[in-house]
């Protein structure tokens, strides 16, 4: 054998001589890959480098016996050539025994590397068994994970069966796998989410986002975030993977902001509280309810539980599509009825029932029913303040939507929260309102009975004004047999006006009755105790005395400060105002001085009284208001006195007149048929005084 052949070799080639196996040949592709050993060494002294020496010991068998060994993919480190250190590198090799054409004997090695292949090999069992360890995580994951995993094809349609989804849903894998996952979205969310999962699909996004309702196995049904993205090989989509997380709370968190952000925009400005609760009853619906209703209970202070109701409904508001509720009105709700149970016990009553199928306890055969058709639940939700259920709330859903729960009824309560101020507010009123009018009727007793002359009397407070206003009547009879007729206003709307009224009507009453002297006289009396003893105060005030000089004559004493002039209607009609004794208001000048006058007065006629809530409007003249009473008490001068001051408080009041209005009113007996009426003092006037 002639070794020169394996010079072109493209594999390593090495022969050893003798049984020391000293190195005779090696190729260059021998020295490239182990570099230039040293001829005629023995391999052991050629290779003081190789770590592992067992090596050596394959030379002296095939040496030894004649018989070939073959090792494959065998590690050898040694230092080899070149600037870089490879490390370890693998080898295939044949050895076998050899005879020269000289007749020496030797070992033949012939020597393929195969570390690119070994290395491959590895990788893709390491790749393998990463991959085994990564299903089982997943698979691991998906069993015991809060999250809900889900693999679909590329073109959609579940493939895989998900322990999550089932867990949550309660569907089987046969009811699952394809397109069976819609069935467990809300049917409300089930075309949006469709159309969004397509599109994702049709545009092979790189991720897709979406929140829907998912159904229950408990019943009900939560908020789900699905997030997903496909899976690649190039880029061709070969699956798509995604999740589904519970984001019931972060949903619940994120609509409460946004109602009452919504709230805050549609109460913004506004004070009535009336109008303030049909504006949030337009939040409530359609987000939270298909139907709301809002009651106030104007007598909440002093109603015994277990009494009848009487609730004034002031807003009531249906999602579009579904029937209109009844407009506003008062109800009065038998004890015992729904919402007076709700009142008494100022708690939330809560119903879920099938729809249009409420409980006898909420609905009893014998009353007429106050729930929507087809509704499948309701809250009835007391707004409490102070104690005191100062409105009730009503909400409910019907047909198909989900029934209200806890979560609507915590949200109804953090909405109404925004009213709780003006309901405050209202029931203050209310209470210093209550003990502003008992004063005032206290004092405001009936006119007295004298004969020969009608009296008639009236007060009516505010219907919207914040407070009880200072107005008072009077009527006695002195013990000369006189008539005294007194009224007037204290300047303030509240409960202090209301009590300084009451100190300034008694001082008035008593000068009158201690004093014969001029009205003029009586109240710069009264002016000067005004001004030590309440110095912020003012008042108007006109004070008259009926007298008879003669049988079957009657005259007017009388003063007026700063008060509306009295006004003189006679037996046909003739009506005009009394101005020869006007004086300015109590409380203003420091040296007081005040008119009196003196008006006969005819058979038949009537002398008025009033404060300036009778002719006063916004926007308007005084003298409009005055000339209108005029022309009314005029037109109703035949009526009877008690018809005739109903008359006029009908014709002078708007429905929402925002000052109190005292009467006072006296009518002379008529002239007997065969006496002529007293002449008048003067002629009658067309028009108010200036």
């Amino acid at each position: 054998m002639r070794l020169e052949m394996f010079d072109p070799a493209p594999i390593g080639v090495v022969f050893t001589r003798g049984p020391e196996h000293r190195l005779a040949y090696t190729n260059q592709i021998y020295r490239e890959t182990f570099g230039d050993r040293p001829l005629g060494r023995t391999i052991r002294d050629a290779f003081p480098d190789l770590e592992q020496s067992g090596y050596f010991d394959i030379f002296d068998r095939v040496f030894a016996t004649g018989t070939a060994e073959v090792l494959t993919a065998m590690p050898i480190d040694l230092a080899y050539p070149g600037p870089v250190d490879g490390g370890t590198r693998y080898f295939t090799f044949s050895i076998s025994h050899a005879t020269m054409s000289d007749g020496q004997h030797g070992v033949l090695g012939v020597i393929v590397e195969v570390t690119e292949q070994v290395t491959a090999a590895k990788r893709i069992r390491v790749l393998s068994e990463e991959r085994r360890r990564a299903l089982q995580r997943y698979r691991s994951l998906v069993n015991a994970g809060s999250q809900i995993v889900w693999v679909t094809g590329p073109k959609g349609g579940v493939t895989e069966p998900s322990p999550g989804w089932q867990r949550v849903t309660g569907q089987s894998w046969e009811e699952f796998r394809g397109d069976g996952w819609i069935d467990a979205v809300h049917p409300d969310d089930r075309a949006a989410a469709v159309e969004s999962w397509q599109r994702a699909l049709d545009e092979q996004a790189p991720r897709w986002t979406h929140t829907y309702r998912l159904r229950l196995a408990t019943g009900g049904y939560r908020h789900f975030a699905v997030d997903a993205a496909p899976v690649r090989d190039g880029d061709t989509v070969v699956e798509w993977m995604g999740t589904c997380a519970d984001v019931e709370q972060e949903w619940q968190e994120t609509r409460r902001e946004e109602l009452l952000a919504r709230a805050i925009t549609a109460t913004a400005g506004i004070v009535r509280l009336k109008e303030m609760l049909a504006a949030l009853a337009g939040v409530i619906v359609p987000d939270i309810a298909d139907y709301c209703t809002v009651y106030l209970l104007p007598h909440a202070l002093h109603r015994p539980p277990g009494t009848p109701l009487t609730a004034e409904r002031v807003a009531a508001v249906t999602r579009p599509g579904l029937p209109d509720l009844p407009p506003p009105h008062k109800e009065h709700l038998r004890s015992g009825s729904p919402l007076a149970r709700t009142a008494d016990g100022r708690s939330p009553l809560h119903a879920v029932f099938p729809p249009g199928e409420p409980p006898p306890d909420l609905c009893p055969p014998e009353a007429e029913s106050w729930l929507a058709p087809g509704t499948n639940s309701v809250v009835l939700l007391p707004v409490v303040v102070d104690g005191t259920t100062a409105a009730l709330v009503t909400a409910s859903v019907s047909g198909g939507r989900p029934s209200l729960g806890q979560a609507e009824i915590d949200l109804l309560r953090t909405l109404l929260e925004r009213a709780h101020t003006p309901l405050s507010n209202a029931l203050e009123y209310q209470r210093t309102r209550q003990v502003a009018l008992a004063l005032q009727r206290s004092l405001l007793t009936d006119p007295p009975d004298v004969p020969g002359l009608d009296l008639a009397v009236r007060y009516r407070p505010s219907t919207a004004a914040a407070e009880v206003g200072g107005d008072w009547y009077d009527s006695f009879v002195l013990r000369d047999g006189a008539t005294v007729l007194t009224i007037g206003d204290v300047s303030g709307h509240d409960l202090p006006a209301a009590v300084t009224m009451s100190q300034v009507r008694n001082m008035l009453r008593g000068l009158t009755l201690d004093r014969q002297e001029p009205t003029g006289t009586i109240l710069r009396r009264l002016d000067v105790s005004l001004q030590t003893l309440y110095l912020e105060c003012t008042a108007t005030c006109v004070l008259a005395r009926v007298e008879r000089p003669s049988p079957g004559r009657f005259q007017l004493n009388y003063s007026v400060a700063g008060h509306p002039p009295p006004l003189l209607v006679e037996a046909d009609g003739t009506a005009r105002f009394l101005t020869s004794a006007r004086s300015p208001m109590l409380g203003l000048d420091p040296q007081p001085e005040y008119a009196s006058a003196v008006q006969p007065l005819l058979p038949g006629s009537t002398l008025l009284l009033y404060t300036d809530g009778l002719v006063e409007r916004r926007a308007e003249d005084l003298t409009v208001g005055l000339e209108r009473l005029r022309l009314h008490a005029s037109a109703s001068a035949g009526h009877p006195l008690e018809a005739f001051c109903d008359a006029l408080l009908t014709d002078q009041l708007t429905v929402d007149n925002d000052d109190d209005v005292a009467l006072l009113a006296l009518r002379l007996p008529p002239a007997p048929a065969d006496e002529q009426p007293f002449p008048p003092n003067g002629l009658p006037t067309s028009s108010p005084p200036s």
